[in-house]
């Protein structure tokens, strides 16, 4: 089952039980894959491509998440919560910082890194590995850890 066959049937039975912030999460993500395909041109997203959009809005709730706590809203706090909850129920399953710090290790001794002046070329070979299945700052804390 595709993506958007999977958030349409979801956006189905949450209307039926009357699920109001996760019909408004799930119409959210529909819409940014829509828009996305428009941008690009694409009638349909390739699965890479859809990874994208949903970790790019995983990104953006976790950001404003940390404001809202900063600024002491605990009610947005709460709300960012649950649609970052639903949210990462269409991503695929996160690795672990183990198997993060193996991959990683594995593409610095690919890279041939020796130092932190190589934290680019190493996060530009780790990133389309891990697409979706890690936080890109996690990435970066363990290869500048790597590295040093």
């Amino acid at each position: 089952m595709s993506l958007l066959e999977r958030l349409n049937e979801d956006m189905k039975s949450a209307m039926k039980n009357k699920e109001k912030e996760r019909l408004s999460v799930i119409r959210m993500i529909k819409s940014s894959l829509q828009n996305e395909a428009i941008k690009l041109g694409k009638s349909q997203l390739s699965e890479d491509e859809e990874m994208t959009v949903l970790s790019r809005e995983v990104k953006q709730r976790k950001e404003s998440l940390q404001e809202f706590k900063k600024a002491g809203r605990q009610d947005l706090v709460e709300k960012t919560e649950k649609e970052l909850a639903v949210v990462s129920q269409y991503l695929p399953q996160q690795f672990s910082e183990d198997e993060l710090r193996q991959i990683i290790r594995q593409t610095i001794s690919e890279v041939q890194a020796t130092s932190r002046k190589d934290m680019g070329k190493v996060m530009a070979a780790v990133m389309p590995k891990v697409k979706g299945r890690a936080d890109g700052s996690l990435v970066n804390q363990i290869v500048q850890k790597e590295l040093s």
